[in-house]
């Protein structure tokens, strides 16, 4: 990616949405599993990211920091998602509740089932890691958490998925391996 942004400078902040954005949707679509609401969290994270565009500070990459916007985003949506659905099952109680069609097949497979039934602090943590292959360092930075923090929530992820996949699961080693998913082509049912 360019560098050389600064902050404040509209014509710069273009230029970082223009290099970012498929990373990012490609991000929120497998933590969201359902790319229009993968798209709203995204335009959200880039509105805050602009109006606070002035004070970024460039000693932190403007990726990482965006990055860092949109997860949070994504676990704001996913935690007002779960209450609505508590809020509803509540609502409902002694009637079962109907499946949401935008839940059933949005996302295909054993792994990325397995992945969105992940805590979503897990998730983002093994989607920067193994879809995007970032470092610990970087995926510290981005969460704005400890680098023994990130290890330990890739660690308790991993458990996680080779419970759920079975013992000879292994996750992929690097950038964009598992699946080579994008948001474009096989996360969603097109």
């Amino acid at each position: 990616m360019e560098e050389g942004y600064r902050p404040g400078s509209a014509a710069d902040f273009e230029r970082l949405y223009q290099a970012t954005y498929p990373r990012l949707l490609g991000t929120l679509v497998l933590m969201l599993g359902d790319r229009a609401a993968a798209e709203d969290c995204l335009q959200e994270a880039y509105l805050k990211a602009f109006r606070n565009w002035a004070r970024w500070q460039p000693s932190a990459p403007a990726e990482a920091w965006l990055h860092r916007i949109s997860v949070n985003q994504a676990l704001s949506y996913r935690r007002w998602a779960k209450l609505r659905e508590v809020g509803e099952i509540v609502r409902r109680m002694g009637r079962p509740v109907e499946a949401d069609p935008q839940s059933e097949g949005a996302l295909s497979g054993d792994f990325i089932k397995a992945l969105r039934r992940l805590p979503a602090k897990q998730l983002a943590a093994i989607v920067l890691r193994h879809y995007h292959g970032y470092t610990n360092r970087e995926i510290a930075q981005s969460l704005g958490i400890p680098e023994r923090t990130v290890a330990s929530r890739l660690a308790a992820a991993r458990e996680r998925l080779r419970r759920e996949l079975g013992p000879e699961f292994n996750l992929p080693s690097g950038k964009r391996e598992f699946a080579d998913v994008t948001a474009e082509e096989e996360v969603l049912d097109v």
